[in-house]
């Protein structure tokens, strides 16, 4: 058979040994990641070449090939927090529960008018339009630690008299420096340095953190972990020259370690960021082969588009091509 590649991957990542990403546990051969957005895949293969030379015009007599590699690079349109986590060896924390200990400070902003006697108010409905999803975003912290800042705005939007630092609020009782807005409740911002008090009725843009308990994840890069290895599985189509029908085709790369170089670019402009996965394959054992290793083995689900002829009684040929 002769047949043409087009088609792009569907790949899953399946841990090689028993392995935690974040708070998941994944078994030896259970599924990681599945990545069927994937813009373009490829498998590529490169070795070394080394000649002798001698003689009149110094030319190559004889040649070794060595130092093989095998690179298999997948661009995914879209990422998860695990994919994140897997290509970058990022930490990942979750958190769901609403009776966590553990809680994610996020940044935000309003923009509010400044009221009689300098005062800014938050309400429920404005606490809620935060960033993030869910019933927590009404938790605000403002403490000396994380203290509360803002701008003036002037009538273009652009920010010319600072605010603050404000470290406490009033109208909600604080516990612990965070204050939960609840609904027919308002938090009101007054500036200690009596700064508002001259703006009243200009826009002030407050600068501060929202506590969220769940809903939320975390991915945290630091300087000690990295990407790791994986078995990778990848379905394609292989295009039968003769038939013009599309074989299913595998490839399988028993050992891949997933080079943790990332890079995100974002623009209002042009197409939107991809996320590049460039696994550097290393000889290992198939699932069901465990006699030699391999790089990678591709596997081709088609028939041969020709057949042995046929005698027929009479001496006649039958084709069963």
């Amino acid at each position: 058979m002769r047949f043409g590649v087009r088609e792009i991957c569907d790949v899953v990542f399946k841990a090689r040994t028993d392995m935690q990403i974040g708070n998941k546990t994944f078994k030896k051969g259970q599924p990681v990641l599945y990545i069927d957005t994937a813009k373009t895949s490829t498998l590529e293969g490169a070795a070394n070449t080394v000649y002798a030379q001698g003689g009149k015009g110094n030319p190559r007599l004889v040649a070794w090939e060595g130092e093989r590699t095998v690179t298999f690079t997948v661009e995914d349109a879209l990422i998860s927090p695990i994919s994140f986590a897997m290509l970058t060896g990022a930490g990942l924390a979750s958190y769901s529960d609403a009776d966590s200990e553990n809680k994610i400070n996020v940044h935000t902003t309003f923009d509010l008018p400044i009221l009689a006697n300098g005062e800014v108010h938050i309400d429920y409905a404005t606490a809620i339009g935060g960033i993030g999803t869910g019933d927590d975003r009404e938790h605000l912290v403002i403490n000396s630690d994380t203290p509360m800042y803002g701008f003036v705005l002037d009538n273009t939007g652009a920010g010319v008299v600072p605010v603050g630092p404000i470290t406490e609020a009033s109208g909600i009782e604080a516990v612990d420096g965070v204050y939960t807005i609840a609904e027919g409740s308002e938090l009101v911002i007054t500036d200690p340095d009596g700064v508002l008090a001259q703006y009243v009725g200009k826009t002030v843009r407050l600068d501060c953190y929202v506590q969220k308990t769940g809903g939320a994840t975390e991915m945290t890069i630091d300087a000690e972990n990295f990407a790791g290895n994986y078995y990778v599985e990848a379905s394609t189509l292989f295009r039968d020259q003769y038939t013009a029908q599309d074989m299913p085709a595998e490839i399988v790369l028993p050992n891949v370690k997933i080079q943790s170089n990332f890079t995100f670019s974002m623009a209002n402009t042009g197409d939107p960021s991809t996320f590049t996965f460039t696994m550097d394959a290393f000889p290992d054992y198939t699932n069901f082969d465990k006699t030699h290793k391999v790089f990678a083995a591709i596997q081709i689900i088609g028939e041969e588009n020709i057949a042995p002829t046929v005698v027929a009684a009479g001496g006649e040929v039958e084709d069963n091509a």
